[in-house]
């Protein structure tokens, strides 16, 4: 790690853009982190990363990566590998648990170990037939690709006739095809940062669940900070959510997304690049403890380190 007087005199990249499905998303990330950055006086300049990243971290002679990427091949440990490669300090999670985080199967075996509860869930290859006799669970379930954030891919299931159609929208996505058992209860997002919980907040969507449309489309979900939960129930969640963390081995900034029912809670994944606009879930948890957007980044980039 650095401290901010040495970061000041280094040349910070900010990877952004990348070339998985959630490049737009990562755009916003990426712009609105590099402006909160030179407002605080760094040396910064923009990436948008292609195949050619290498080359480009050579000619913009970065000695830092702030990763503001999203999804495949930024978010699961490619990027991550290359930097440490390149022996590049760079912000957010290794490589190993990056891999580990973007692969929600993966997640779900390492959870079950460090007995952190997860949905019910079926798991099944790309050339193997999805029906409701395998689904131990029953309907309603949630179909979703393995390895996509942004929920791309991801649908709630009701009826026999949905599945056909939620089996192909998931399988327009790599990796193994995930089925969860639908719980219906309070979407709650913990923030943590570098292993202590900054808060959580919790999601109202009007559509059935936090779907893409819900996530990015503007006055269709409202945002409860800090999220209203009884304090002993508000502080197992921000437990949980370090824990979470802690079993994947991540760095930096995560966001451990949670259902709280009436008795008990599951986490459904852990984000280990979380979105960074003024606006994201992360930024806003930050702002509720009295952390604004521009100290977030530093704060993230202070911790910038190679892993391996």
């Amino acid at each position: 790690m650095f401290t901010e007087q040495e970061l000041r005199q280094k040349r910070v990249g900010v990877l952004m853009g990348g070339l998985s499905s959630e490049r737009e998303v990562s755009l916003r990330s990426g712009r609105a982190v590099a402006a909160a950055l030179r407002g605080r006086g760094y040396q910064v300049c923009e990436l948008d990363v292609g195949r050619d990243l290498p080359a480009q971290l050579v000619a913009n002679k970065v000695d830092v990566a702030f990763v503001a990427l999203h999804g495949r091949y930024g978010e699961d440990g490619c990027v991550q590998g290359l930097l440490e490669a390149m022996q590049l300090p760079y912000t957010g999670s290794g490589v190993l648990a990056s891999a580990a985080a973007m692969d929600k199967l993966f997640t779900k075996r390492v959870f079950l170990a460090e007995e952190i509860p997860v949905a019910d869930h079926v798991a099944f290859a790309a050339d193997e037939a999805v029906t409701l006799e395998a689904l131990p669970f029953g309907l309603p379930c949630i179909v979703k690709p393995s390895r996509e954030g942004s929920s791309m891919g991801v649908t709630l299931v009701k009826t026999p006739e949905e599945l056909p159609a939620a089996v192909a929208l998931a399988r327009q996505h790599p990796g193994e095809l995930l089925v969860e058992r639908y719980v219906k209860g309070r979407e709650v997002n913990v923030a943590v940062l570098f292993g202590k919980a900054l808060g959580a907040i919790e999601i109202r969507s009007s559509r059935e669940f936090y779907d893409y449309t819900a996530k990015y489309t503007p006055g269709m979900t409202q945002y409860l900070y800090p999220a209203p939960l009884p304090p002993d129930v508000y502080e197992m969640v921000l437990r949980m959510g370090e824990r979470a963390h802690a079993a994947l081995g991540c760095d930096g900034a995560t966001r451990a997304d949670l259902i709280v029912t009436d008795g008990s809670m599951i986490v459904l994944e852990v984000n280990t690049l979380p979105g960074m606009t003024e606006t994201s879930l992360l930024p806003k948890i930050a702002a509720g403890q009295g952390i604004d957007f521009p100290a977030l980044c530093e704060q993230v980039l202070l911790g910038a380190s190679l892993k391996a």
